[in-house]
């Protein structure tokens, strides 16, 4: 059995702390832990399963890489789609690349920003939807239902509270059409996790998705290896159809079966449902953070860089980081994502970064700016080396902080220690490497006419970025 983890999506409604360069998946939310992490650390302890297939966006790449090697996953597949396609043109090519060798593993497809709290009952449900699997069906996991929640699809059962033949899949309903399916013990909640064999699924995908399939076969088979990435070929991939799996295949086929889960799930969908999941007070908030409550009830408050006071209030969200602060009801939150449109539309760089912005080499935190300067504190990771590049609006000032900088400016290379510093001018060519053993920390000081991350021309870099 391989892991097939989806982790392309971009988690608008947790904004302020999801963006699309970090989004939810990739945060800590439930302990130390990220919820992509989470996601295969609850797998421990399931009989034969090998190395997982990971597919997201060629943004996230180096994210994933950090943080599978953090949980001693890197043999693990990582498929890079370099336009978003939805998840059938994703678990596609997931299968496609598993029967690549002549295998027909089954594929167990999951999402990487769920939470899931009764791991022994997830565990029995998929014992229970592999049986299914190696007879040939094509197995979605039904969320037994604990209210008539109009925010997602559901699936109805052909008999109630068993393992069962798929009648239907329903879109969102109304409040009094929830209400009734909730009734009937027939319906569950559509998760978005399956599992089948590779082979079941191609075939299934051939019949109903031939393009698809086909566009999605040329774009492995042309695909280029890229250090520890399988990146697929784009002018393929784009060939095929934006389209979900339950579109393209489980609504159509005669082999969907459900396998009822009743396992604490959520999908986090908003600043109210991780009220739901999180360990609440007993005036029923959460915080997280360095927070001070006064007469508050039924809340939830989150302070990632500063003290958060909140008095006299009821059923708000308040979240705090160091470039932002949001404040909503909390009945109100699924309408987050309509921020971020007005964010997108102004064009505010709030929308897809965090001030602390991570790269494959470390990371830079951006400290003060100006009209015609910034500031940022950068850390390198012992060995990592920044691209070789240059820029036309701009010169920088790098002082060292802590560890050893080696310097490149043109031809010539110096050797930097604490408290030590050096000035690249405008058009300089330039690099920073960190020859130690120990982190290097500088300050950086840019001044020009133009200080954005676009203004960065490479001409070598490690990590192939353009």
């Amino acid at each position: 059995m391989i892991p097939v983890v989806m982790s392309g999506g971009s988690g608008t409604r947790l904004w302020p702390l999801s963006r699309k360069n970090k989004p939810k998946q990739f945060l800590s939310l439930f302990g130390d832990e990220t919820m992509f992490q989470q996601t295969l650390m609850r797998l421990d302890g399931i009989p034969g399963l090998e190395p997982a297939t990971i597919v997201c966006s060629n943004d996230h790449r180096f994210m994933v890489a950090e943080q599978l090697h953090e949980l001693g996953a890197e043999s693990s597949t990582i498929m890079l789609e370099p336009v978003p396609r939805n998840t059938a043109p994703a678990l596609a090519v997931a299968a496609l690349q598993a029967t690549s060798k002549g295998d027909d593993p089954i594929l167990l497809v999951l999402a990487a920003d769920h939470v899931i709290r009764d791991v022994p009952a997830f565990h029995k449900a998929i014992n229970d939807a592999k049986e299914q699997a190696e007879q040939g069906a094509l197995v979605t996991f039904g969320i037994v239902p604990t209210e008539p929640n109009t925010g997602y699809g559901y699936i109805e059962a052909t008999k109630k509270d068993t393992i069962s033949a798929v009648k239907a899949f329903v879109e969102k309903p109304d409040l009094k059409t929830a209400e009734q399916y909730v009734s009937s013990g027939k319906y569950y909640w559509n998760s978005g996790m399956f599992m089948f064999k590779a082979s079941t699924l191609l075939a299934e995908l051939d019949k109903y998705s031939p393009d698809l399939l086909i566009a999605c076969h040329d774009a492995l088979e042309n695909a280029n290896p890229d250090l520890d990435f399988i990146r697929l070929d784009q002018e393929s991939f784009e060939r095929s159809s934006a389209i979900s799996i339950d579109y393209a295949v489980m609504e159509k086929t005669e082999k969907a079966v459900v396998v009822p889960l009743d396992a604490g799930w959520s999908d986090v969908g908003s600043w109210s449902s991780l009220w739901d999941c999180a360990e609440q007070s007993e005036d029923n908030n959460v915080t997280y953070g360095d927070v001070m409550l006064d007469g508050v009830t039924n809340s939830y408050v989150h302070s990632q860089d500063r003290l958060v006071t909140v008095l006299g209030l009821d059923n708000v969200v308040v979240v705090e980081t160091v470039d932002a602060v949001m404040v909503a009801s909390k009945d109100k939150t699924q309408d987050v994502k309509k921020m971020v449109e007005q964010l997108n539309d102004s064009e505010r760089s709030e929308a897809e970064n965090h001030r602390l912005c991570y790269r494959p080499w470390g990371f830079y935190d951006s400290i003060d700016n100006g009209d015609r300067f910034q500031v940022k504190r950068i850390r390198v990771k012992p060995g990592a080396s920044l691209s070789l590049q240059m820029h036309h609006h701009r010169a920088e000032h790098w002082i060292v902080v802590t560890g050893t900088a080696q310097v490149t400016c043109d031809d010539k290379v110096t050797l930097l220690s604490e408290n030590e510093s050096t000035y690249i001018p405008l058009g300089k060519t330039h690099r920073l490497h960190n020859p130690g053993q120990i982190p290097l920390e500088i300050i950086e000081v840019q001044s020009g006419s133009y200080l954005g991350e676009d203004d960065i021309i490479r001409f070598d870099d490690n990590y192939h970025r353009d």
